[in-house]
C-alpha cells in the first residue's frame, strides 16, 4: 500500500502547530545549532510560503519574487502559511514539475521531503519548548522509510548534523532523530 503523505502532510502540520501555540519563549535555543525558537518557527513557516507557488509551475525566481513576508505573529502567520500549504497540495497533482533553486522534481517528491522536514522540526520545538516530543508513529515510520536509503548521505547535503550513534533496538523515533544529527535520548 502506498504512503499517503497527504495525510501526513496535514499530521504533520497539525502537530507542529500544536508546538507553535506551546511558544512562550521566542528566544530560547533549540536543538538546532544556533537557531532560537523563533528563528526555527520562521524557517518553517518559510518553507511552507513557497509551496502554493511553486506548485502552480512558477519556477524559483519567480515565486520568490512573488513571496508574501511573514508577519511577527509566528502563530497566526503559521496557520495562514500552512494553510495555504496545505490547500495546495491537496490540489497539485503528484507529477507536477516543481521548480526548486537547484533542480527540478516531482511534486509527490517534494511533498515527501517537506513533510519530513516539518515532522523533524516538530520534534525540534517540542525539545524547545519542553512540550510532548513524541511524534505519531506512523509519521515517524514513513519518514523513516524515506530517510533510510540516504541514511548515509543525509549528513553530507548539508541539512542534517552528522548522525548521532544509537544503539540498533533504539525506538524507531530516537533512531530518526538520530540520523539527522539528534539525540532523543537526553532531555536538554
Amino acid at each position: 500500500m502506498a504512503t499517503d503523505w497527504i495525510r501526513l502532510q496535514s499530521l504533520a502540520v497539525a502537530e507542529f502547530g500544536r508546538r507553535v501555540a506551546a511558544v512562550t519563549d521566542w528566544d530560547a535555543s533549540t536543538p538546532d545549532s544556533e537557531w532560537t525558537t523563533r528563528d526555527l518557527v520562521t524557517h518553517v513557516i518559510d518553507e511552507q510560503r513557497w509551496i502554493p507557488k511553486l506548485l502552480t509551475g512558477c519556477d524559483y525566481a519567480q515565486a520568490e519574487a512573488d513571496l508574501e513576508p511573514i508577519g511577527h505573529d509566528l502563530a497566526s502567520e503559521w496557520a495562514k502559511f500552512a494553510t495555504a500549504a496545505s490547500t495546495a497540495w491537496q490540489n497539485a497533482p503528484a507529477d507536477t514539475p516543481v521548480h526548486l533553486s537547484t533542480d527540478v522534481v516531482r511534486a509527490d517528491e517534494y511533498l515527501t521531503e517537506q513533510t519530513s522536514d516539518i515532522t523533524i522540526h516538530t520534534w525540534d520545538l517540542a525539545r524547545a519548548t519542553g512540550t510532548d516530543e513524541a511524534l505519531p508513529d506512523e509519521l515517524v515510520r514513513a519518514v523513516w522509510e524515506y530517510f533510510e536509503p540516504q541514511i548515509h548521505d543525509l549528513a553530507a547535503t548539508g541539512l542534517y548534523a552528522a548522525p548521532v550513534e544509537v544503539d540498533d533496538d533504539a525506538p524507531l523515533q530516537v533512531r530518526l532523530l538520530a540520523v539527522t544529527g539528534r539525540d532523543a535520548r537526553v532531555n536538554a
